[in-house]
């Protein structure tokens, strides 16, 4: 693949994994992707004197271009290195987590005398604040200040950032935009904007080399929405709102713009021109009421240069999205990767104003904890949390992988010691921390990274840290890592029994990468299925969403792919709600691309694109969003999803693959038409047959209809924990395989290796079960071992005596016998009592290590099979009394016939189960009409299987 987008977010564009990676773990991009290592600057850069120098502004190939070299500096703080990359061999070089001095803080001023006043273009050698496939560790946004002007931030958007050519080193070749310069001494100051999260602190960087002043003409360079600098180009209401075009200088006499607005679907709703006056750096153009939707302005300066500048705004609709618990829209936001400083407060107030309740984001342990054992300091990201929280926004807080120092080669993206994992949560849940998000997902994708990590271990590494979050008073619902694909990673950990300490079930789900006209992809029946399979209660969320579209680089998505953008993102939630999902996350807010792909809502000039406003009409109309069914005959013509909204009115969406005109049912009121803007498209009569006719097509309409729906809604979300007890004793205790690195499995090779996954074994091999207790006291726990398939383990049990908050590893030796085949993945089971009380299994899997060249044994069934199921599917029975049947086998592990489960119409039945025959047996008394029968099956390696048949009953 050209691109995957886990290498585009590989440090957490996904979530602020960027935040976290650190050069030996949780940097796990592809070969293709991964940074270029280059040696650090000589020098010590954590100086705080000022330092006085002349500037020497230069002229470059008897060009018009004046570079001046980083170290000219007439005055800093900022210290200089040495380093024969750099043009001159030294630079500008801060790297430090000293706080900066009184009086400026971290500061560079240089005089440069330029032969004419007016605009020039402000490049520069010099790191960059996101993460570039070139670069080992980013740098910190920058202020710039001209003469005695304000100190501007430079906030450009990561795509911006991220398309810079690399110089050397970590240095890239930026582009600052343009400042205006009088003639003569002028004096340019570059401040750091503040600290940053850097690899493995908190703290300032910026390395500059050089920079370049070259003349340019006057010219336009933004279109945006008149009003306060806090807004990103939003407004609601009839109020009229007008365009601000600027320049990058002072008119040096009369101009003209002309623009030109069209909507989303590309129908001109304004154009004008309007005069800008000598010596002004832009004008107002007021627009007229417009309808709600997103529109796209392209604007030009005449007389001036030939090119164009495009800007974007929303209006948006009237209705409001509902607050609190109810509200299941949510959107990634990757703060520290995707988001300059000064704009945060902006972007959350747009996000609130989009009507998502959630917020996804992600902090950095290593920044958080620089030493075993050293205090928390998570600071910087409670400031972003209190600014979500200001705008009434809840925070979804993605736990990033872990320092270095807490990993060694074998336990790689995880923590060697679980205790570590148990006190960082405790300390994320509230301890010593002033403000704490509103729930913590515990990692992201470790299913599709390039470690060897296993689901067993993170299974373990899941229990340690949510028991570290429900030990803490208060502690904020545990969310169960994204996991980007089903698959056995995912079934591993689940077998491990890992669901019981979450009350929230996550999953990811993504259109195939090549795809410009994507389909919502089955994750979200997936996933409600594999529940079912496990018997989990826990709420879904899929904690992203979203779909790979083409951007050239320097651009945004074209109209086009604005517009397939937006109805994928109204057709993937409203499809993903239907499927059963509890809450959706778009992925991602923030601008964000990558190698010619984005993503996001806003443009690169963090303008809201029309995928903004659809989700705005969405949030407002759908209201609580709760599903209430859908609406199968108007299938293949078009298809339709009805909700209840909260408010007692029926919500029903409609799409077609094709403009026609199509008969929608309606609950007896009056309907009121929106499209996918939310703008109102009428009042349509209901026929006598109840239904209203629209005209369908690709873009979804909502019909709005005064009455309830037909059938009840699914309960509104809600954001209470699942738990509804404290973990007992025996849950605090958690078992953790360890082996030699010699027999790690393979690497997942970013989702795309293929089986065995197993620990490669030997004939016979030692392994460490690693016995936590997180238990204020004392406990002795006895350990069973077993495994399958031909293989054998010694002991077969031992007993252990764990200090409080301790650990124990317990010696097992793993015996392949005759007939274990290579490369074929077995079950390892160790089980635990606590007294009486079991505890949560750790289980893996095994393989004989294949020799060179030779050809992998057949794998067997790792689960029970349920067939020969009666009733059959769709078949009628004679009632009242219905005699059920099915035969449940394992040819591996066994049926644990105890774990066996009949359920009919959801309330579970007794049943009879016959180990020697695999024949199950149950009688339900029913009445007439459909029913559906789910049989639940488990074997001793804790794998389930599931048999859902649903038939009819008669002459009861």
């Amino acid at each position: 693949m050209s691109i995957d987008r886990r290498t585009a977010v590989a440090g957490g564009l996904a979530a602020g994994l960027a935040l976290t990676a650190t050069a030996a773990t949780a940097r796990t991009a592809p070969p293709g992707n991964r940074r270029t290592t280059g040696a650090p600057p000589q020098g010590d850069t954590s100086a705080t004197t000022p330092h006085e120098h002349t500037a020497a502004a230069t002229s470059r190939n008897g060009t018009s271009d004046i570079t001046v070299q980083g170290e000219q500096t007439a005055r800093t703080t900022i210290p200089t290195a040495r380093d024969p990359r750099a043009r001159s061999g030294r630079l500008l070089a801060l790297a430090t987590a000293k706080p900066p001095p009184p009086h400026g803080g971290w500061y560079a001023t240089y005089t440069v005398d330029v032969p004419a006043a007016g605009p020039y273009l402000l490049r520069a050698v010099a790191t960059v604040p996101v993460e570039q496939p070139h670069v080992e560790e980013t740098g910190s946004y920058v202020r710039i200040t001209v003469n005695d002007g304000p100190a501007r931030p430079v906030s450009r958007s990561q795509p911006y950032w991220y398309e810079s050519p690399k110089a050397w080193g970590d240095l890239s070749r930026v582009t600052l935009g343009d400042v205006e310069l009088r003639r003569g001494a002028n004096t340019l100051t570059f401040t750091v904007d503040g600290p940053t999260v850097l690899d493995e602190r908190t703290g300032y960087r910026f390395l500059l080399d050089e920079f370049t002043l070259t003349p340019v003409p006057v010219a336009l360079t933004s279109v945006r929405l008149a009003g306060p600098p806090g807004n990103l180009g939003h407004y609601r209401g009839d109020d009229r709102a007008a365009l601000r075009l600027g320049l990058n200088a002072a008119a040096p006499r009369a101009l003209t713009v002309t623009y030109r607005v069209h909507d989303y679907f590309a129908r001109e709703v304004a154009s004008g021109a309007v005069r800008v006056p000598a010596g002004a750096r832009g004008a107002d153009a007021p627009l007229p009421v417009l309808a709600p939707g997103n529109h796209q302005v392209v604007a030009a300066l005449s007389p001036g240069p030939d090119d164009r500048v495009v800007g974007h705004f929303a209006h948006l609709p009237a209705r409001r999205a509902v607050r609190g618990a109810a509200n299941r829209f949510g959107v990634n936001v990757a703060t520290h990767a995707l988001v300059p400083p000064p704009l945060l407060p902006a972007l959350a107030a747009a996000t609130a104003a989009m009507g998502v309740g959630h917020v996804r984001d992600g902090s950095a342990w290593p920044a958080a904890q620089r030493r075993p054992g050293g205090p928390f300091d998570s600071h910087l990201h409670e400031t972003v949390v209190d600014v979500f929280h200001e705008h009434g926004l809840k925070v979804l807080e993605v736990v990033s992988a872990p320092p270095a120092w807490a990993m060694t080669p074998t336990s790689v993206p995880l923590p060697a010691d679980l205790r570590d994992a148990y006190r960082y949560a405790r300390h994320l849940a509230g301890r010593g921390r002033r403000v704490t998000a509103d729930a913590l997902q515990l990692s992201n994708e470790p299913d599709v990274d390039t470690t060897a990590s296993t689901g067993d271990q993170h299974a373990a590494y899941v229990k340690a840290a949510a028991l570290g979050i429900a030990d803490e008073p208060g502690g904020p619902p545990v969310v169960l890592p994204g996991i980007a694909q089903e698959g056995v990673f995912q079934e591993l950990m689940l077998q491990n029994d890992v669901a019981r300490y979450a009350d929230v079930w996550s999953f990811h789900g993504y259109p195939p990468l090549d795809d410009t006209d994507p389909e919502f992809p089955s994750s979200a029946d997936d996933q409600r299925e594999l529940r079912e399979r496990f018997g989990a209660a826990t709420p879904l969320w899929m904690t992203e969403s979203g779909t790979f579209l083409p951007a050239g680089h320097g651009t945004d998505l074209s109209p086009a792919m604005q517009r397939t953008q937006a109805r994928y993102l109204v057709l993937s939630t409203v499809e993903s709600l239907a499927a059963g999902t509890d809450r959706q996350f778009w992925f991602c807010g923030p601008p964000c691309t990558d190698e010619g792909v984005s993503f996001a809502l806003f443009s690169r000039d963090f303008q809201p694109l029309p995928a903004f406003s659809a989700y705005a009409a969405l949030t407002g109309l759908l209201g609580e969003a709760n599903h209430a069914g859908s609406l199968p005959e108007l299938l293949p013509r078009a298809a339709g999803f009805v909700f209840g909204d909260g408010a007692g009115r029926t919500v029903t969406v409609v799409c077609a693959p094709k403009p026609r005109d199509v008969d929608v049912p309606v609950p007896d009121g009056t309907t009121r038409v929106y499209d996918i803007m939310g703008a109102a498209r009428g009042t349509p009569p209901r026929s006598a047959r109840g239904t209203v006719r629209v005209a369908a097509s690709r873009d979804p309409l909502y019909l709005v209809t005064d009455a309830p729906p037909p059938r009840g809604p699914r309960p509104a979300a809600h954001d209470a924990p699942v738990r509804r007890r404290p973990f007992s004793a025996a849950e605090h205790i958690v078992l953790s395989q360890r082996w030699a690195a010699a027999n790690a499995a393979p690497g997942k090779a970013d989702g795309d290796a293929e089986p065995p996954f197993g620990q490669r074994l030997g004939a016979a091999t030692r392994m460490t079960l690693d016995v936590y207790n997180f238990n204020g006291g004392p406990e002795s726990v006895t350990v069973t071992a077993r495994a399958f398939g031909g293989w054998s383990v010694t002991p077969r049990r031992a007993r252990v005596r764990v200090p409080a908050r301790g650990r124990v590893g317990v010696e097992f030796t793993v015996t392949a016998g005759d007939a274990v085949r290579p490369g074929v993945d077995l079950p390892l089971v160790f089980d635990a009592l606590l007294g009486a009380e079991p505890v949560p299994p750790s289980v893996s899997r095994v393989q004989r290590r294949p020799r060179p060249g030779g050809r992998p044994g057949r794998q067997p069934a790792l689960a029970p099979v349920i067939d020969r199921v009666l009733p059959a599917a769709g078949a009628a029975a004679s009632g009242p009394e219905v005699r059920i049947s099915a035969r449940v086998r394992d040819a591996v592990s066994g049926v644990r016939a105890e774990r066996i489960t009949v359920e009919v119409d959801g309330a579970r039945i007794a049943h009879r189960f016959d180990p020697a025959t695999g024949r199950l047996t149950a009688t339900a008394r029913l009445r007439s009409g459909r029913h559906t029968v789910l049989i639940r099956a488990f074997n001793h390696a804790h794998a389930p299987a599931a048999r859902t048949v649903t038939f009819g009953v008669k002459g009861a």
